[in-house]
């Protein structure tokens, strides 16, 4: 029996995370979910802080209030008033409870009620029945070879948990399940899919080391020498590829991965991310937009957010934003695009209060850092820029721009030699694919050489390839004496230009914009 739950009109679905409300998904996931979970687990029995903290939050360090506000973000996915409780109330001094007892549940008991029927209908009742279970065995006996298979373990099953709950100590704890299941099953598809998955993540999103790429590729390619239809396989390669910022290998491992498996959400938002970063925005759009199920898609409305801020809908795009961050304190993504955004539109003092916040909730990535680098240099502040900068490089010393931006602070610099060598390096990489933004990385390294045309020509090389987020261009401190090149202009011209046609062909399409759902 799998376990599912009825909570008045709450259907949870526990080994997929899903919560639904006649038939319509909510939005719990992440540290929402194992709350909820917990709390199903232990029926009407009130749970008091430090039970709560030792259970759900272990072996991370929290205090009370971090308790509270995760309780406050559950009720509000769930759509429950904390003053007038449905679903989970306070018990002053105590703890929480569920409000009634959650129902545990199968797919038999699910329709299970009996229902009356006049006798008339009888007969015709059971010719339908019938006539279903013959189609469900016609179905069956074609669909049950290309069905996927089960999990293979327990501790497969608990990997999979880890991994999608996107927090660096459930990744490590994927991380290690993954690879007692390959000591059990060497062979074992699944869990050499996820484990390169989980490595991926180790580089890209918690500071990891470069090294675990190179592992990731190799696991990944190891199952499509095996099976090289495998849409999964395929798209942990693009992954691995994606978090190197080899931008045109890791789209063709996700779109060979959605021809593979159309129905995959995740492959076709990874699409999405990618058209985004190739200046394709409309496209982008579309695909974030058509994404069929968004609750499952950890990053989907951040996506959506940047196509609409890129595109000039601001307002629609600041919703978004503002409402991610509120509802994933947990989700490193969310905690930088809200402040990030606000930096972007000039509104600094805002950008460093959520700055503050975000790194208040135990964040520590180095895309803050740089952000907070950035922001003490546009209040004057170098001392706290460069402390901030090496703050970066140090959590990802794989990273580039990190180290250019320290450069770029520091009193004493590189010769002018090694900056321009490393430029070019970046340079000669915007033609074989990767990320637009090493151009930006370039322009700077450049620009602190002093060598202000190659800079802009730089940009422009960027911008060819698909940069277009012109107000970073106009904003970041980093870049504050090429925007007195009488050029930089021409590269913000550029944007504009790509920008409009890429308008043109959102309302071509029909695409609706609106704010947070």
């Amino acid at each position: 029996m799998t376990a599912r739950y009825r909570l008045d009109d709450l259907l949870i679905d526990v080994p997929h995370q899903r919560v639904e409300r006649d038939g319509t998904v909510l939005d719990v996931s992440g540290l929402s979910f194992r709350l909820l979970e917990f709390l199903l687990e232990q029926g009407q029995r009130v749970v008091g802080f430090d039970e709560l903290i030792e259970r759900v939050w272990a072996p991370a360090v929290v205090n009370e209030e971090t308790v509270t506000q995760r309780v406050r973000l559950l009720r509000q996915a769930l759509g429950d008033d904390g003053r007038s409780s449905r679903y989970l109330r306070s018990v002053r001094g105590r703890g929480y409870q569920l409000c009634m007892a959650p129902r545990r549940i199968d797919a038999a008991q699910e329709g299970a009620a009996p229902v009356r029927r006049p006798k008339r209908g009888l007969v015709l009742a059971c010719m339908a029945v019938v006539l279903v279970a013959i189609g469900v065995i016609a179905w069956w006996t074609q669909r049950r070879a290309a069905a996927p298979p089960p999990p293979q373990s327990a501790v497969l099953q608990r990997a999979l948990y880890y991994a999608g709950i996107g927090q660096h100590d459930d990744n490590e704890r994927a991380i290690a399940l993954y690879r007692q299941r390959l000591q059990e099953a060497p062979d074992d598809r699944d869990a050499m899919i996820g484990l390169s998955r989980a490595f991926s993540a180790d580089a890209c999103l918690y500071n990891g080391d470069a090294a675990q790429l190179d592992r990731a590729q190799a696991m990944a390619e190891r199952v499509i020498a095996a099976d090289p239809r495998s849409a999964a396989a395929h798209a942990a390669l693009g992954y691995s590829f994606d978090c190197r910022g080899r931008i045109d290998d890791a789209l063709r491992g996700y779109e060979r991965a959605l021809s593979l498996d159309p129905s995959s959400d995740s492959n076709r938002a990874s699409a999405a991310y990618l058209y985004e970063r190739r200046g394709r925005v409309a496209d982008a759009l579309a695909a974030n937009l058509g994404v069929r199920d968004p609750s499952r898609v950890r990053f989907l409305q951040i996506q959506i957010a940047s196509n609409l801020d890129l595109l000039g809908y601001t307002a629609a795009a600041e919703s978004r934003y503002r409402r991610s961050f509120q509802l994933y304190p947990d989700n490193v993504f969310s905690n930088l695009a809200w402040p990030s955004f606000l930096m972007r539109h000039g509104r600094n003092a805002e950008a460093q209060a959520a700055l503050d916040e975000a790194m208040a909730r135990g964040t520590d990535h180095a895309g803050l850092h740089l952000l907070a680098a950035e922001l003490a240099w546009l209040r004057g502040d170098r001392d706290a820029a460069r402390q901030q900068a090496a703050r970066a490089q140090a959590l990802r010393p794989q990273g580039s721009f990190a180290l250019s931006a320290q450069w770029a602070l520091a009193e004493v610099r590189p010769p002018a030699a090694t900056l321009r060598a490393r430029a070019e390096s970046l340079r000669a990489g915007l033609h074989d694919g990767s990320d637009p933004f090493d151009g930006i990385d370039a322009a700077l390294l450049l620009e602190t050489a002093g060598d202000r045309e190659a800079a802009i020509a730089t940009l422009l090389d960027a911008v060819a390839m698909g940069y277009r987020d012109a107000a970073y261009l106009r904003t970041t401190p980093l870049l504050a004496h090429l925007r007195g090149s009488p050029r930089f202009a021409e590269v913000t011209a550029a944007i504009d230009t790509a920008i409009a046609r890429e308008r043109d062909a959102v309302r071509a399409r029909g695409l609706e914009i609106t704010a947070a759902p």
